[in-house]
This record gives C-alpha cells, sequence and structure tokens, in this order.
C-alpha cells in the first residue's frame, strides 16, 4: 500500500471504496434529483468511484507533501493554511476528471427530459374528444435520441465538438469546486477535531459520519450558484449555443430568471449530501484504518523475523 513514507496507495484505495458507498446511500436521492436519470449504478459506480479515489487520494498525499516540505515529517498535522492549500489543489485536479463526467450526465438528463416531453404530448395526442386514449405501446423518435448511452455520448461529443467540448463548463466547475472542496475537508477537519474527547485520541466513527455528513452539506449549499452556472453551460450543445461565456451565462440567467434561480436545488443538495458524504468519509477513515493496521502487522512481522 506505501511506496514512499509520504506517497501513499491506501488513500487512493480507500477514496475508491467510500466513492462506491456513498453510490449506494445516495442512488436513489441522486434518481429524484435528476428525474428518474440513471436507472441502474452502473455508470455512477464506474465514475464516482474512480473521481472519489483521485480525490481523496491526491488530498492526503498533498497533506503530506506540504507537511513534510514545511516541517520535515509528511506526517505532521497540518495548519489551517495548509489544509486550505491542500483543499484548492485538489479542487482544482478534481476537474480533469470531474468536468466529462459531469457533462455526460447533464447531456443524458437533456434527452430523457426530452423524450419524457415527446412521450407526453405523443400521449395527448392519442386522446379523442370522448375521453378514450388510444395506447401508444412505444414512444421512439430516432431523430431525438443523439446518444445510445454514456460511451456514445463521449464518442459523439469528441466527434462533433473535439476533446475541449468533453471540457465545456469546465471554468465554471473551478468555480464550483475549488471553493466548494475547501469549505469540504476544513469544516470535516474542524468538526472531527471539536468532536474528539481529547486532542491525542482518534474520532468515533459517529463523530467523523456527523462531521463528514455537515461538511457535506456545507459544502453543497455554498456550491450551489456555481454548479447551477456548470450545468447550464454543460448543457448548451455546440448546436444550439445558448452562452457565450461563464459572465454571459450568470448575466443571462439572472436578467430571465432572478436571482433565486442560482440557488435552485439548494435544498436538495443538503438533504442529500449529508448522508453521501457521511458514508463516504466514514468509510473512508474504516478502510484506511483497516489497510494502516495491515502495514502494522507486517512492519511487527518483519521486526520479529
Amino acid at each position: 500500500m506505501q511506496t514512499s513514507n509520504s506517497f501513499r496507495l491506501d488513500d487512493f484505495i480507500a477514496g475508491w471504496i467510500g466513492g462506491a458507498s456513498s453510490v449506494v446511500v445516495g442512488h436513489p436521492l441522486d434518481t429524484v434529483k435528476v428525474m428518474g436519470f440513471f436507472k441502474g449504478l452502473s455508470f455512477p459506480l464506474a465514475t464516482i468511484t474512480v473521481y472519489n479515489s483521485v480525490v481523496f487520494g491526491f488530498f492526503s498525499n498533498t497533506q503530506r507533501l506540504i507537511s513534510k516540505y514545511r516541517y520535515g515529517d509528511g506526517w505532521h498535522p497540518c495548519g489551517m493554511l495548509d489544509l486550505t492549500v491542500a483543499s484548492m489543489l485538489t479542487g482544482l485536479v478534481s476537474v480533469g476528471v470531474g468536468a466529462p463526467v459531469d457533462l455526460v450526465k447533464i447531456r443524458l438528463q437533456m434527452q430523457m427530459q426530452t423524450q419524457t416531453v415527446l412521450a407526453e404530448n405523443l400521449h395527448l395526442a392519442g386522446s379523442v374528444s370522448d375521453g378514450t386514449n388510444i395506447p401508444l405501446r412505444s414512444v421512439d423518435i430516432p431523430g431525438q435520441r443523439l446518444y445510445r448511452g454514456p460511451i456514445h455520448c463521449i464518442s459523439s461529443i469528441l466527434q462533433t465538438e473535439g476533446l475541449q467540448g468533453l471540457y465545456r463548463g469546465a471554468g465554471a466547475m473551478m468555480l464550483r469546486d475549488i471553493p466548494g472542496y475547501t469549505l469540504y475537508f476544513i469544516p470535516y477537519s474542524v468538526f472531527c477535531n471539536l468532536l474528539k474527547p481529547d486532542a491525542t485520541s482518534s474520532p468515533h466513527p459517529c463523530s467523523i459520519w456527523l462531521a463528514g455528513g455537515l461538511a457535506g452539506s456545507i459544502s453543497w449549499v455554498t456550491a450551489t450558484p456555481a454548479d447551477v452556472v456548470k450545468s447550464r453551460m454543460q448543457a448548451d450543445s455546440q448546436r444550439q449555443r445558448k452562452y457565450r461565456g461563464i459572465l454571459h451565462c450568470i448575466i443571462h440567467s439572472y436578467k430571465t430568471e432572478g436571482a433565486q434561480v442560482f440557488f435552485r436545488g439548494a435544498s436538495v443538495n443538503a438533504i442529500r449530501g449529508f448522508p453521501m458524504c457521511a458514508t463516504m468519509f466514514l468509510t473512508y477513515e474504516l478502510s484506511l484504518q483497516f489497510f494502516r493496521s495491515l502495514q502494522d502487522k507486517e512492519n511487527i512481522f518483519v521486526v520479529k523475523e
């Protein structure tokens, strides 16, 4: 699990496990949030696990690199400035992995919503004046079905918009994730320290769960305005380009829908963020404890030999 004194692979593995557990907990709420999007777990499980592996692995290893550089010891406790730098760098790196994933989710969501509206319209069109409905066994309009699935969506975007098309909205995502992860990891660390019985002991699993849930709700609520802009930028396909850039998207959204548009979904994000992030942090920390206990046993075995 360990390659050097400061870089560890177990953080990435624990992040992967934490991401998987959060998908299982948050998938029903996520399905409600995006109106029935993703009936199965395969795509979110495949993407969120990798995403969280990168996020947690990078954050933890960056903390140790900063501590090693500043204090000469990778395991020296990080100060608030150290945590802030590590969190902001993590937010920046997360965009490289998360922007294409979010783009595909948004595009597939849009397609499903369009098909739902078409199905409802065709159902109404099949009704006659006496109230009798003509049953429609299937609704399939080839011209409206742009993507057959996530892989086909990625391929289509690359063909029509190029590699930069996959990073449509990445600038807005940076505005969301850099402060978002700062308000994710720092509150978690603060709450964990406050909930510990003393400074030398490790936080109880219940404390980890509570701290992770509170940090997740705080992060998601404060990130909602930037998330709204990001989603609109990513939904803005090349064929029907609506926004010229981030600033134009903000101004246009404000003029047409008012300031409240930037807080649309904030309550859902807060409710959804608590159980997902609570489970994610708890599983991550417990996985780390397990991996490091194995490492300690190996070290003891070597010393005895």
